[in-house]
Order: structure tokens, then C-alpha cells, then sequence
């Protein structure tokens, strides 16, 4: 008689059973690798987030111009790398329940409050939600830059990188960052290391997206540098009509008629 609980010690029955399933010609789902390179880092006055716009279906380019820096609170912003639809909806839960815990405090929401809010949540599901984020703010008490994985760990770092090109962006922050940068050099090197991500990862490209938050104010540049444009052909190529004859020609008629015939059965209703 089998029995129904588990024996003690390690168990293989799935992997006889996914070697069966794999015999018969199915072939089990596989990871899907997400492309995207975010960034972040602080400077004297405020941070710096970054994000490239080239969002992805396995190997197609989906959206050349996607925005992955989303709003939580006016002196919060959060990117995204993973899955689209995941780092979308869940920025755009917090951001709601951020608006209500300040309503419901009375006070300025801190960035710890929506880094706490998000981890959890991302925590409860235990990866299955596809977001990898870069979460950066100014509070009451000053500027403040996290990452956050998908299973809930969190860093507070001074720069940080996330996505399938984080790589090529730290390796920019590891021999550039300087304590205590201005405006203008902290935004330069966060364009550069966004470029980094792009020239040197498949799945990161297009333009370039930053956001420079400080004590009072936030300002979204959008595709504030733009290095893939496409430049004009040196030369055009027209074809004279007739060029390439036509084998054949099939016209189907798309509309369908129909005739209603009706079924007169017992007394009719009066309708005067």
C-alpha cells in the first residue's frame, strides 16, 4: 500500500516524472532571460536614476521607447528591470499604498517606508513576481538609493546597478564615482553608464531615461540622450512598377450573407 506522506530524505519522483514527460516530445518550459539596464547614484545634493527604453520578447525588440522609471510618490521614483507587466503593476500598488499611508499619517512618506512596502510584497510571493528594482529617494532625513530583488533582499548602497547589463554599468561606477559629485558630473555619469548597458547587452538598447531627485524638486529627463537614431539612407531604392510580376492573384470575399428564414408556430402577437 503507498503511502500518501513523503519519505524522509531526498524525494526524485519529479524528476522521473519530468524525464517521462520530456520522452513523449514536451519539452518543459525554460527561464525566460529579461533584458534591461537600470542604475542609480547619489550626489551632494540629491540622486540620479537611469534606465535604458528597449523592452523585449525573448529575441524581439517588443518597444524601442518603453519608460521604466515609474513614479511612487512626488520625492520617490522607482525603475524596473524583469518582467514589464510585474514591475509596472507592482510600482503602481505601492505608489497607491504609499498615497494612503500618508494620508493616513499626515506626513511625508519616507523612502524606507516604500522599500519596506515592496520587499515584503515581493517577498510573500517568493520570486514568482518578476521584479528587479532600483527604488531611490529625499526625505526628511536625506537621499536614499536601494535595490530590491525579486525574492525581497535589499542593498543601500551609494550606486548601484541592476538588469541583464549591470555589468557594464558598475564597471562605469567602480572606476567614476566620486563622493559628493554635482548635479551635472553625477548625470553624466549615470548617461554613461546607461550607454554602457546598451553598447554591450543584447537586451538592453535604444535611448537613455534619467531622473534627478533632490530635497525639493524631481526632474524626469525623457530620452534625455538618444544614440541609436536612425540617420538617413546615402542612397534611396525605388523599383519601377512591374519589377517583380505576379505569379498569381486569389480575391476572397470576406462577407458573409446569410438568409433568415422565419418559422411561423401557433398564434401570431399582435402588434398594432
Amino acid at each position: 500500500m503507498t503511502s500518501i506522506y513523503s519519505p524522509p530524505g531526498f524525494d526524485f519522483s519529479n524528476e522521473i516524472r519530468n524525464n517521462f514527460i520530456a520522452d513523449k516530445g514536451i519539452h518543459l518550459p525554460k527561464a525566460t532571460s529579461t533584458g534591461t539596464t537600470i542604475v542609480g547614484c547619489l550626489f551632494k545634493d540629491g540622486l540620479v536614476l537611469g534606465a535604458d527604453t528597449r523592452a523585449t520578447e525573448g529575441p524581439i525588440v517588443a518597444d524601442k521607447n518603453c519608460e521604466k522609471i515609474h513614479y511612487i510618490t512626488d520625492n520617490i521614483r522607482c525603475c524596473g528591470a524583469g518582467t514589464a507587466a510585474d514591475t509596472e503593476f507592482i510600482t503602481a500598488l505601492i505608489s497607491s499604498n504609499m498615497e494612503l499611508h500618508a494620508l493616513t499619517t499626515g506626513r511625508k512618506p519616507r523612502v524606507v517606508t516604500a522599500m519596506t512596502m515592496l520587499k515584503q510584497r515581493l517577498f510573500q510571493h517568493s520570486g514568482h513576481i518578476g521584479a528587479a528594482l532600483v527604488l531611490g529617494g529625499v526625505d526628511a532625513t536625506g537621499p536614499h538609493l536601494f535595490t530590491i530583488h525579486p525574492h525581497g533582499s535589499t542593498d543601500k548602497l551609494p550606486y548601484v546597478t541592476m538588469g541583464s547589463g549591470s555589468l557594464a554599468a558598475m564597471a562605469v561606477f567602480e572606476s567614476s564615482w566620486r563622493p559628493n559629485m554635482d548635479r551635472e558630473a553625477a548625470l553624466n555619469l549615470v548617461k554613461e553608464a546607461i550607454s554602457a548597458g546598451i553598447f554591450n547587452d543584447l537586451g538592453s538598447g535604444s535611448n537613455v531615461d534619467a531622473c534627478i531627485v533632490t530635497a525639493d524638486h524631481t526632474e524626469m529627463l525623457r530620452n534625455v540622450e538618444m544614440p541609436n537614431e536612425r540617420v538617413q539612407k546615402e542612397r534611396t531604392y525605388t523599383f519601377r512598377r512591374g519589377t517583380t510580376a505576379w505569379k498569381k492573384e486569389s480575391i476572397r470575399s470576406l462577407i458573409v450573407s446569410e438568409e433568415v428564414t422565419p418559422i411561423a408556430s401557433g398564434d401570431v402577437m399582435d402588434t398594432t
